[in-house]
């Protein structure tokens, strides 16, 4: 007898971890659709003549035992005997893979860790830090205007909390929010933060304020050891990037029995009462197919998904669906021969390459928001160890002139903003590439108000099972969503229809890789 068939749409980190935790239960059967000819969605790998591109970078760390166990048992660390990482207090040992493992190059690397903020051109750690350099670099009055409307934040607190701005004038004071949060937030978004959910707030910026920088500051000394091997200097990392990772999993998929196919987008999600009866999906070449499921879990945009209902979602769902926003993404990819000195960059290489993972572009007078240092992710990204490989990262809206731009031109007006705040001269450009990604980070404004609705609609069908960040229109982390799927699965093999332990992962966790930038 067959085993039921469960079709997954969309090969990412949500749709193959679900596909590999059904084909190692066995019971079932998954099919996973993809649209792309490629597998891992935002957490794959681009090559470009040798040199590979993670969009928007993916440190390889959770609080979830299950997904560290899970990345580790896929891609072995290659750690000479035991390195220990930690993140806010809790730690993880992490031991050398097997020698087969290392010699296929199938192993994660443990990397340093360092991010920074550049503001006024100069460099400022990040999370925000009370300390010398940072005292040094804001100077005497902007202390002084910070602190006094610290003091006023605390004497008159914005009750409720309805917007994003209440959410971090709370935390930080006027002056600070709008020196280090405003801009460059409204920079990712698009949008005034007073137009943006303090649900965003709660989940990516969730404990950090001024008096915890102050506590951490004041702790530094007495805690150096455990500073030494916190996940602020280490984490994991796939040696030829996220997509290693990914196509590994992939790879496992097919060999114990599922079945990726790709170039397959799907257009509709047939339903009759409450459930769903078959998938409909087109082909890049025009041909089309439906397949009837038992199960059917999605990792497609939310918005797609309500559209290609047969029949139509009710009126309202469908209104509001249509109206969810979306933020898009750009990747400018350089390749550098040298950048500029700059005394604060904490560069030992020749060619004044930062130490860096990335840097938060805080400039309000440039349009880059971040800047990713591929070389200090893995040396294997980068083809010729004397470049620097660059990711230039654009938050912009599909259809805006950004994302209009010629190529060529992209790529001059990239290295012109390298230029004009200093890290680069253009004249050290020796090549690059352009990479879109549309619905990239589901937004938290406009429609978003009345997600609610829609959820209800969707979780009413019980054979259907959302998941991952588009998926579930949340910004989830990459581990965040490989949880759901993890639960999705769990739900399906025991037959259970209850779908809220779903939408509880990453409501109460107490971890949050970034507080600043979407991934």
């Amino acid at each position: 007898m067959d085993k039921p068939l469960v079709v997954i749409i969309g090969a990412g980190p949500a749709g193959l971890t679900a596909a590999l935790e059904l084909v190692r239960d066995g019971r079932m059967r998954p099919l996973v659709l993809e649209a792309s000819r490629d597998v891992g969605g935002i957490s794959r790998t681009v090559e470009y003549k040798g040199n590979r591109m993670d969009i928007g970078g993916h440190r390889f760390f959770s609080k979830s035992d299950w997904v560290m166990d899970w990345w580790r048992e896929i891609l072995p660390p290659a750690a000479d005997g035991e390195v220990e990482i930690a993140y806010q207090g809790k730690r993880r040992k992490v031991s050398a893979g097997d020698t087969a493992a290392r010699a296929d190059g199938l192993v994660m690397l443990v990397r340093n860790r360092l991010s920074r903020i550049y503001f006024l051109r100069k460099y400022f750690d990040y999370p925000i830090k009370i300390n010398g350099n940072t005292l040094r670099n804001l100077g005497l009055v902007r202390l002084a205007r910070i602190g006094l409307s610290y003091a006023w934040a605390l004497a008159f607190r914005r009750t409720p909390e309805r917007t994003l701005e209440d959410f971090l004038v709370n935390r930080f004071g006027a002056e600070l929010y709008r020196t280090f949060f405003r801009d460059y937030t409204e920079k990712v978004w698009g949008v005034p933060c007073a137009q943006i959910s303090a649900e965003w707030g709660a989940q990516r910026i969730k404990g950090l304020s001024v008096v915890e920088a102050i506590r951490h500051a004041l702790r530094k000394g007495r805690q150096h050891r455990e500073t030494r091997t916190s996940l602020i200097e280490h984490f994991l990392y796939p040696r030829l990037g996220p997509g290693q990772l990914w196509q590994e999993v992939a790879r496992r998929v097919a060999e114990q029995g599922g079945e990726i196919r790709f170039g397959w987008r799907v257009v509709g999600v047939r339903h009759d009462s409450n459930r769903v009866a078959a998938v409909v999906a087109a082909h890049e070449n025009g041909e089309t197919l439906e397949l009837a499921a038992e199960h059917v879990i999605s990792t497609m945009p939310v918005k797609d998904l309500v559209a290609g209902m047969q029949p139509a979602a009710p009126a309202d769902v469908a209104a509001i669906a249509a109206a969810l926003p979306y933020r898009d993404f750009i990747t400018v990819g350089l390749l550098v021969s040298r950048m500029k000195t700059n005394h604060q960059a904490r560069s030992v290489n020749p060619n004044h390459m930062p130490p860096d993972n990335w840097i938060y572009v805080q400039e309000p007078d440039v349009r880059i928001g971040r800047l990713q240092v591929f070389n200090n992710w893995s040396p294997d990204l980068v083809a010729d160890a004397d470049r620097i490989w660059l990711g230039l990262e654009y938050f912009c809206q599909e259809g805006d002139d950004l994302w209009c731009r010629p190529d060529a031109e992209m790529l001059r007006f990239a290295a012109g903003e390298l230029e004009k705040i200093g890290m680069i001269d253009s004249v050290d450009v020796l090549d690059g590439t352009v990479i879109r990604v549309p619905k990239t980070y589901p937004a938290y404004f406009g429609a978003y108000e009345q997600f609610p609705r829609v959820r209800q609609w969707l979780d009413g069908l019980d054979n259907l099972w959302l998941v991952g960040r588009n998926g579930m229109h949340r910004y989830n982390n990459q581990d965040h969503s490989m949880l759901t799927a993890r639960l999705a699965v769990e739900h399906i093999l025991a037959g259970s229809r209850d779908k809220a332990a779903l939408w509880a992962v990453n409501i109460d966790d107490e971890y949050h890789e970034e507080a600043k930038a979407p991934r």
